[in-house]
């Protein structure tokens, strides 16, 4: 029983498989953020430095929003059940913010922008209602589908295993779309109505990829919560009848004070995990561009064609590391067993991170090197330096893959042996993540002109 909700008897794995789906929706309009919504900003003629702290809001709503809506959902009484009523709000919500995002320009210029001005005020304030909206609604619906795949687990310890496997690995299969949607230049041409007055061909291929988003979001989603049922949840009847449930902030320091050593160990490992994570996440294609490749994003033409060749080629990266994450998610289950277990594996992988993390310093002097007495300055580098950048991104798929499901089935595990609420649970899983970022986010900035602008150093 976990605050009186009796548990039934695991579901079926083909239910389990539609709930997780959801991550492909959620993942797809991530990919699109990492890929499109950076130069996008620049467009609407949003400072470069001001575009850093546009990317803070993931951080801040994942802090506030997830515990909240995880406290909630516990606790949600809902004749539709605990968990689906969140997944539709967050879903909808996700649609509407992508859609103000995507029509941001439109809005603008119908409210009053210039088409000639480099700043699109409008524009803008627009685009950062959305994108606010899109972090917050993306984390109301990320918490409450974990959850739902642990509610469907039943304390099964494999299955909820699994179950965060096969989240995932559709996270992986929401980043390949993505990614490729977001590379490929006349998709535009699919929907016609996207290139209007005030959005140029590059603008009308981001509004088609969040239509598509869109599209497979609420296709998943609906899915999900028509073919798979929750059973009302009714809160317990106080012996005196009248004791009210604990306020949301004193639930959450109570959640703390009753962490056990396991649990606190999950945190610490967790937000070292994504004190690592985060600044590769943020500068992979960057560094690509820059270290690797040797170009510059303004100033010199060659310079800056370099850039762009190279960032190209960190996308590919990223894909292939995406289709690592996807195959590597469905073989977490039984690599655990063959080892010893899902900590053992854990432990293995961030060795791994290291290794693949160090070695960027490594393949950065090689490149450097190569430029000073092998070749010219505005070449591509040799294959053997590309091959091993494009190495490190698809290895990384191992421990990411680890990173998306086992801190959160191991979450769900020490959960539901205490007896905690899944929703509350998670969410505190949730601030050694988000913590960090927001650590990462406010330092990158002063480390960035310390360096000079290096890469290495920040993902160091």
């Amino acid at each position: 029983m976990e605050n009186g909700y009796i548990n039934p008897a695991p579901s079926p794995l083909r239910k389990i498989i539609t709930v997780a789906s959801i991550a492909a929706g959620i993942q797809f309009g991530w990919a699109l953020q990492l890929s499109l919504l950076t130069p996008y900003v620049q467009t609407l003629g949003v400072p470069h430095a001001w575009a850093a702290f546009i990317w803070l809001c993931g951080p801040i709503s994942g802090l506030l929003v997830q515990p909240i809506v995880g406290y909630n959902s516990d606790r949600c009484t809902s004749r539709f059940g605990r968990r689906r009523p969140f997944i539709v709000i967050g879903a909808l919500s996700v649609s509407i913010a992508v859609f103000l995002i995507g029509f941001a320009k439109d809005i603008g210029h119908h409210a009053g922008d210039s088409l000639e001005r480099t700043t699109k005020p409008r524009a803008v304030a627009i685009f950062v209602v959305g994108f606010w909206i899109l972090d917050v609604a993306n984390n109301m619906l990320q918490g409450p589908c974990r959850a739902l795949l642990a509610d469907l687990s039943a304390n099964d310890h494999k299955k909820m295993r699994t179950a965060n496997g096969w989240f995932s690995f559709f996270m992986a299969v929401g980043n390949v779309l993505g990614y490729a949607a977001g590379s490929y230049s006349h998709l535009y041409k699919i929907f016609p109505f996207t290139k209007t007055t005030a959005c140029d061909m590059y603008c009308a291929n981001l509004k088609s990829c969040f239509t598509i988003d869109i599209m497979i979001l609420l296709l998943v989603t609906v899915t999900a919560v028509t073919t798979v049922k929750e059973d009302p949840f009714t809160k317990q009847i106080q012996d005196d009848g009248s004791k009210e449930s604990t306020p949301f902030i004193g639930e959450m320091i109570a959640a703390f004070k009753s962490l056990k050593k396991p649990m606190w160990i999950l945190l610490l490992v967790t937000c070292l995990n994504w004190i690592a994570w985060f600044p590769f996440l943020l500068f992979d294609t960057d560094w690509m561009g820059k270290e690797i490749y040797g170009g510059e994003a303004k100033g010199d033409a060659h310079k800056i064609k370099l850039y762009g060749d190279g960032v190209r080629a960190g996308a590919l990266g990223l894909m292939i590391n995406s289709i690592v994450l996807g195959l590597t998610s469905l073989g977490l289950e039984p690599a655990g067993r063959l080892i010893g277990g899902v900590k053992n594996l854990w432990a293995i992988v961030n060795f791994i991170l290291c290794a693949c993390l160090a070695s960027t310093v490594l393949i950065t002097k090689m490149a450097e090197a190569w430029r000073q007495h092998h070749g010219s300055p505005l070449t591509h580098p040799p294959l053997n330096i590309t091959g091993s950048a494009l190495a490190v991104f698809g290895v990384l798929g191992i421990p990411l893959a680890v990173t998306y499901s086992i801190p959160f089935a191991l979450a769900s595990i020490y959960c539901s042996s205490t007896g905690g609420g899944q929703g509350l649970s998670l969410g505190v899983l949730n601030l050694s993540i988000v913590i960090p970022q927001m650590f990462v986010s406010v330092i990158s900035g002063p480390l960035d002109d310390a360096f000079g602008g290096n890469n290495v150093f920040q993902v160091l």
